[in-house]
């Protein structure tokens, strides 16, 4: 890892984090229909989980064949949708899935 990626993740964050946080602090949230706090709550849990699904399950870079691999991550991206839905907490559902996959390379590395 280097210092310019580095850089570049607080930078996109800088760019980013206002239009995200802009809608959750406006003022009259807590008026807004059940239904759309719900949807609004969901929306970072619903494309963190998407982001997983995708990113651990399909392999290849932009000039190569896609190609679709079940390991120890999709287990982990599993674990983690069943510990969140058990617990309602997103925080534990992902540190489960990084135990799951740190002790799976600890006992088999390579």
């Amino acid at each position: 890892m280097t210092v310019e990626l580095v850089v570049l993740a607080l930078l996109m964050m800088a760019v980013t984090y206002p239009s995200r946080a802009v809608p959750l602090l406006a003022p009259g949230m807590e008026r807004l229909p059940a239904r759309a706090l719900d949807y609004l709550r969901f929306v970072g849990p619903a494309s963190l989980a998407a982001l997983a699904a995708v990113n651990s399950t399909v392999t290849g870079g932009v000039d190569e064949q896609r190609t679709l691999q079940v390991g120890v991550e999709a287990l982990a991206v599993v674990v983690c949708i069943a510990v969140v839905a058990w617990r309602r907490n997103l925080f534990l559902g992902i540190a489960a899935a990084v135990v799951l996959v740190a002790a799976v390379r600890v006992v088999s590395p390579g």
